[in-house]
């Protein structure tokens, strides 16, 4: 099984960012996690902070993925492009946030992506990734 994971704006920052909201780790660290924790998934990790780079990776990942993990960050309350792509992505797609986006400002309450996924899982920490790659298993 191959999975991308993508991760939107400020991800790269992670290990640096509210841990409160976010956690300790570092996208290096999650990646390291979800490898040694599937070993049987392959896995592309990819992540930018550039719109139009995450909606490309969109785009090509039904030719090349059995399942889309994906974290758009803030895009997730402001992409419609983004939302149009993952509509247009007939592969299973698991929309991931580390933070409980419910207990946080009112504006991070209205999500345009996750609709098109099918779920969301929101305020696990970097245990939303490992949530996301079971669930994809479970869905391909």
């Amino acid at each position: 099984m191959k999975i991308l994971v993508l991760n939107g704006p400020n991800l790269n920052l992670l290990g640096k960012r509210e841990e409160t909201h976010y956690g300790k780790l570092t996208m290096e660290d999650i990646e390291n996690h979800l490898i040694k924790e599937f070993p049987e998934v392959s896995f592309e990790f990819f992540q930018s902070n550039f719109e139009g780079a995450l909606i490309e990776k969109i785009h090509s990942a039904a030719d090349y993925f059995d399942g889309l993990i994906i974290n758009p960050g803030g895009y997730a309350h402001t992409s419609v492009a983004i939302r149009d792509a993952l509509t247009l992505c007939k592969i299973p797609k698991v929309e991931v946030h580390l933070s409980n986006i419910s207990a946080r400002e009112e504006f991070r309450n209205i999500m345009i992506t996750a609709p098109v996924c099918n779920g969301y899982i929101s305020g696990f920490k970097e245990n939303s990734y490992s949530a996301g790659v079971y669930l994809l298993k479970k869905l391909v």
